[in-house]
């Protein structure tokens, strides 16, 4: 594995709310992951995993501390240089987000026009190869309300990573989806990013799942855990 940081947070804290209603949720997190990593964040429900997920992703304003993601400082960072963050990160949420009034394909293609530099035609072959990869080369035409839950799940995966994103986020890709589902959505999600040569940083609760990442973090109450617990080695 190549040791150059994807994500090198230092120092990190975040609240909600001023005043007497602020609330501290983060508190000086220090997290490192390298290039073509799988990691997965646990922790209980409002320990603070999702928050640390949008601020890596450019979702949130930095409040305060050290966070750069790929190459750029996000702490002051312009607007435009936010999106040029996020134009090189796939998200993929707890809820597949399809738009139903679109096709499995044109679902997927939508999230090409934020790249200029490809034209009509690769944004076309780049969606149809990316079906074909995630198993949904035969429901390119289909509506989302047509589509098992599994095959939902599959498709916000393909939007994710049709661009071929340097790093992807995803919050509880499973939880929706029963044990076989969620198995086949983030074994796809695994070998896709091994392909593209991509790091992944995964919140999840799915102890089923936990074997495919290279390294397991853990948060508590705001805080990373300092050990962390490296498997597949």
């Amino acid at each position: 594995m190549s040791y150059n940081r994807v994500v090198a947070i230092q120092n990190l804290n975040h609240a909600f709310g001023k005043g007497e209603l602020r609330k501290p949720v983060l508190f000086d997190v220090d997290l490192d992951i390298f290039v073509g990593e799988i990691v997965i964040m646990t922790g209980p429900s409002g320990s603070g995993k999702t928050t640390l997920l949008t601020l890596i992703g450019g979702l949130r304003s930095i409040q305060s501390g050290r966070v750069n993601i790929l190459g750029q400082e996000l702490y002051g960072a312009s607007k435009n240089q936010l999106v040029k963050v996020r134009n090189q990160i796939g998200f993929i949420f707890q809820s597949h987000n399809l738009l139903s009034c679109l096709t499995v394909e044109q679902n997927v293609r939508m999230s090409l026009r934020l790249h200029q530099d490809i034209d009509f035609e690769q944004r076309n072959t780049m969606t149809k190869d990316i079906l074909e990869a995630v198993g949904l080369g035969d429901r390119v035409n289909f509506y989302p309300d047509s589509l098992s839950g599994g095959q939902k799940q599959r498709v916000a995966i393909a939007r994710a990573l049709v661009s071929q994103p340097q790093l992807v986020l995803a919050d509880e890709p499973t939880a929706a989806l029963d044990s076989k589902s969620g198995r086949n959505v983030v074994e796809i999600m695994q070998q896709l990013a091994k392909e593209q040569g991509c790091t992944i940083l995964l919140v999840t609760h799915d102890n089923r799942i936990l074997d495919i990442a290279d390294r397991i973090i853990h948060m508590e109450d705001g805080r990373l855990a300092k050990d962390t617990a490296l498997v597949n080695q």
